[in-house]
């Protein structure tokens, strides 16, 4: 028998419909008494670990805008991309969402800018 190289191998794979991989799959659990399938416990893991973790998406909610309304309104205004009289609706409804679902890094740097600017920010 011809040795395959791992180069052989890799264009095969690229090169096989899905039938034909899921196939292969199946010949090779039965030829060699494995499965593909994922044990539960290993699969858990990782989302515990995310879990304890914290979120790895968040809100920015403006809760107050202080004293320096108008500073606040130019900090939304940039951050949202909204035109000036938007972007002074949502300061006048505090509480408001200013971003929602983005990571906790971009979570915290507009959060400094809007404290830097006066207001208060609750991050949820």
């Amino acid at each position: 028998m011809a040795k395959l190289s791992h180069e052989d191998i890799l264009v095969y794979l690229e090169e096989a419909s899905i039938l034909d991989l899921n196939e292969l799959v199946k010949a090779i659990e039965e030829k060699f008494g494995v499965s593909a399938a994922a044990p539960v416990a290993v699969a858990a893991a990782p989302a515990e670990e995310a879990a304890a973790a914290g979120p790895s998406v968040v809100s920015v909610i403006l809760s107050s805008f202080g004293e320096a309304k108008t500073a606040v309104i130019k900090v939304v205004k940039e951050i949202t991309g909204l035109g000036l009289v938007e972007a002074k609706g949502v300061v006048d409804k505090c509480p408001s969402p200013i971003k929602e679902n983005i990571s906790v890094e971009e979570a915290e740097e507009i959060k400094k800018k809007l404290v830097d600017a006066g207001a208060t920010v609750e991050i949820k």
